[in-house]
């Protein structure tokens, strides 16, 4: 009998040890409630990650804008090498010339294809003479009685030619205004 006792001891025991486990191995199963300091550092952590991450694209983007605008600028230069070739041979055959027409066709044809260069990249002159005045393009550096009574309020003559790049005012014109 006293075997029987010890085999149901050890049976109790080994059956208290097993509810132990049991419990302890639910108990590591639920989860813990995150407390507020564990909500704050996981929220920190993701703003700090967040907050590098448009960092590092803001100095991306703008290292792209520099490039793109930087090849523009080449694409640009690139079509205008023919028309300063131009220029140096034009310079080099007028040196020992006598034909002042040759020269100014030369000088004319060298005019139309760089205005023809500037033109194909976007650039338009402004038409102003005889419109009416307008501060958004117009820049007045004189007023002038107004030769025809027409012309009151109007640009009377350009005196440096405005330009648009693609639709855009890149230089005012600078006009003389009818009063």
């Amino acid at each position: 009998m006293s075997e029987d006792k010890e085999l149901k001891n050890e049976q109790d025991q080994m059956d208290q040890v097993n509810e132990n486990q049991e419990q302890e191995a639910v108990e590591t199963e639920t989860p813990k409630e995150p407390t507020f300091e564990d909500k704050y550092n996981e929220l920190n952590d993701k703003y700090l990650r967040i907050h590098a991450e448009f960092d590092n694209y803001r100095k991306r983007t703008n290292k792209e804008k520099i490039d793109i605008i930087g090849s523009a600028n080449a694409a640009l230069l690139k079509d205008l090498l023919p028309v300063m070739d131009d220029f140096e041979r034009a310079m080099a055959n007028n040196e020992n010339i006598d034909d002042v027409q040759g020269m100014k066709e030369g000088i004319s044809l060298i005019f139309n294809k760089f205005k023809m260069t500037l033109e194909n990249k976007g650039l338009k002159p402004m038409v102003v003479d005889g419109e009416v005045f307008d501060a958004e393009i117009h820049e007045a550096i004189a007023n002038i009685p107004a030769p025809k009574k027409k012309l009151k309020g109007k640009v009377v003559e350009a005196v440096e030619k405005g330009y648009y790049l693609n639709e855009k005012v890149i230089r005012y014109a600078k006009v003389v205004v009818g009063q």
